[in-house]
């Protein structure tokens, strides 16, 4: 009976410090609602392993719980390893440990995968299919479905970005965007000609009381939807149903801009991402476009002013 009560008043203690760490991670790190439910889920699977000593683990608690993840993904390991490591940090930072464990939870590193990329002509064929579908005005949702696409491509908006767009969001002649992100980062997006020309045609179309561009019965449409739309489209373009979805064309944004010479860390910025490292996955361009771009940009490279063909040269 005393150790049962013991053990609760320990998983009392660790609920409380993470309570403590997720209402920090909301006010100080701008941590998303996602994000907080997901670390929130890995301390409270880990404080019950622990039988409620995850505040004041020590080294051999962490090798027990390298030992339970053992059957794990290597991702998953990474991620609880991840939480359990910004937990600790805070604890130190905050005065109830003097020592942080953490040093000796698995990493389950992982090797981050290149993102699918459509190619130029993938990216024609989608559009050639709208064009075709768009002759038809009595099909408004294929209207809706060029504004979309327009935007996914032409922009590098995030899905639930997209459908999520507040009605008046996007005004005819302004060509950009003030998004709300991840982690309630703001940031400026550009709109290009034809996005804004897609969205001026498709507005017309969506009832002046509607609080949201793309609105679906009492909301918005739905990520589920959008990427049953962009798969449909793919499938009449030809492109195979695993190589396309709202995220690929996304992609599809970055990298064709950074192969036409965009700068990564004006990339960085149109994206939204936090850390630099996570724009550069999409620097794998071909190893020829490389050599061109060393061949024709580096100032050593200038064509000589003599001839060294000659011998006197």
């Amino acid at each position: 009976m005393t150790k049962r009560v013991g053990a609760a008043f320990a998983q009392g203690e660790d609920a409380r410090a993470i309570e403590r760490f997720l209402e920090a991670m909301a006010a100080e790190a701008g941590a998303s609602r996602n994000t907080l439910l997901a670390y929130g889920t890995d301390l409270r699977s880990a404080s019950t392993l622990l039988e409620g000593r995850l505040a004041g683990a020590g080294a051999d608690d962490m090798a027990t719980l390298g030992e339970e993840w053992a059957a794990l993904a290597r991702a998953t390991i990474a991620r609880k390893s991840a939480a359990l490591r910004r937990f600790y940090r805070f604890l130190v930072d905050e005065g109830d440990r003097s020592d942080d464990p953490s040093a000796a939870l698995p990493r389950g590193q992982v090797r981050r995968s290149l993102p699918k990329v459509l190619s130029h002509a993938d990216v024609d064929r989608l559009f050639e299919v709208l064009d075709r579908r768009c002759l038809d005005p009595a099909r408004p949702e294929d209207i809706r479905a060029a504004a979309l696409v327009e935007l996914l491509y032409g922009s590098g908006l995030r899905a639930t970005e997209l459908v999520s767009l507040p009605r008046a969001a996007i005004r005819t002649g302004q060509p950009f965007l003030i998004l709300k992100g991840k982690g309630g980062r703001e940031r400026l997006v550009p709109i290009s000609d034809r996005a804004l020309a897609a969205v001026d045609r498709w507005r017309a179309l969506v009832p002046d009381g509607q609080p949201f561009l793309f609105p679906s019965g009492k909301s918005h449409l739905s990520r589920v939807r959008l990427y049953q739309l962009i798969r449909a489209l793919g499938a009449q373009a030809g492109i195979p149903p695993d190589r396309i979805s709202p995220h690929v064309l996304r992609h599809a944004f970055a990298t064709h801009l950074l192969e036409g010479g965009a700068d990564l860390r004006a990339l960085q910025t149109m994206l939204g991402h936090a850390d630099i490292g996570t724009t550069q996955i999409y620097t794998h361009v071909d190893s020829r476009r490389l050599i061109e771009l060393v061949n024709q940009r580096h100032p050593l490279n200038d064509p000589p002013s003599v001839d060294l063909a000659k011998p006197d040269a």
